[in-house]
């Protein structure tokens, strides 16, 4: 069995989506290959061929590929796929674009967003917003996988692949890229954040997200979460939305402040190491998740913890 999984990356570096899709890749048996795809993307290739388990990298380097439009990259994915076996994608925004076009292409069925690898050809994936676990087993030829990428480990380094150049392939021209608004943020990236605090609807405000949640992330080197609920609300961006409609996140520690725990929520975070929940309403929902809960204001809650956090940091001479 021999396996194309399609790198994440900025044509430089290569995104950890990557390396933890490659995990789920070894997992399915036999060899397994890496597209980097881009525009002057030769650094984000050798990283790849540094990966531990790659077998060999393709680059195509073009313009076409450049901002990962859907139909230029589904079309070279289709032109490179006779040999393999499966094609294998995260479940990221960029993901999600691309490998349903791949699947069309292929006219075989897409399984999405799985979370554990349980043979070349049988895989396990949620449904019902995460409250069932789903065995799914195919009988394609090829197979077309996106993976969650939360619930695998990343490769390291440790590998040598030799780098190969790939023709580019011609694609229909329906689409161009016209431009891009990119959030800036010194943050970590919220998909791979190692500490996340979230705020819901009971923040009231995109200044209380301000005033309260970002300093205590500040002390935390943490990335900033929401629920749907505040997103739709306009108290934050919806780059920050957790949940079954926005990211799925497994951090070491996820603080839920002010959310109720819908199950839509839980769905994008309850694979977190440790849970701690904030919530004036000790029946909030969110409590039967948390590792840790606490019954309280968030408003008198959040400067203090912030203000303890300080405390931490100045006596330990940090």
């Amino acid at each position: 069995m021999t396996t194309l999984l399609i790198a994440e990356h900025d044509n430089t570096t290569l995104k950890d989506a990557t390396n933890k899709t490659l995990t789920a890749a070894k997992a399915m048996g036999g060899n397994v290959h890496i597209l980097v795809a881009g525009m002057d993307c030769q650094p984000a290739a050798e990283a790849a061929a540094k990966l531990d388990g790659v077998g060999k990298v393709l680059v195509v380097d073009d313009a076409a590929y450049e901002h990962a439009l859907a139909e230029p990259l589904a079309a070279l994915i289709l032109s490179l796929a006779e040999p393999y076996d499966a094609i294998i994608a995260a479940a990221t925004t960029s993901g999600k674009n691309f490998m349903p076009r791949v699947a069309a292409l292929l006219d075989v069925m897409q399984i999405s967003d799985i979370l554990k690898v349980d043979g070349p050809d049988t895989f396990e994936r949620t449904i019902y917003a995460g409250n069932a676990i789903q065995t799914v087993k195919s009988k394609d030829k090829k197979k077309v996988v996106t993976v969650r990428t939360a619930a695998f480990p990343a490769t390291g380094e440790g590998g040598n692949a030799p780098i190969e150049e790939a023709k580019v392939a011609e694609a229909p021209a329906i689409s161009s890229f016209v431009g891009e608004e990119l959030s800036k943020s010194e943050r970590p990236e919220l998909a791979s954040a190692k500490i996340i605090i979230s705020g819901g609807r009971a923040m009231q405000s995109r200044e209380n997200f301000t005033k309260y949640i970002e300093p205590v992330a500040d002390k935390l080197g943490a990335a900033i979460g929401a629920s749907r609920a505040a997103v739709d609300a306009g108290y934050a961006p919806n780059d920050w939305q957790v949940g079954q409609t926005g990211k799925v996140v497994a951090p070491q520690l996820y603080i839920a402040v002010g959310i109720s725990g819908a199950i839509q929520h839980l769905a994008g975070m309850k694979d977190s190491k440790i849970i701690v929940a904030i919530n004036k309403d000790e029946e909030a929902p969110i409590f039967q998740v948390a590792d840790y809960g606490l019954v309280a204001d968030l408003y008198q809650a959040l400067p203090e913890l912030e203000k303890q956090l300080t405390f931490l940091s100045s006596d330990s001479g940090d």
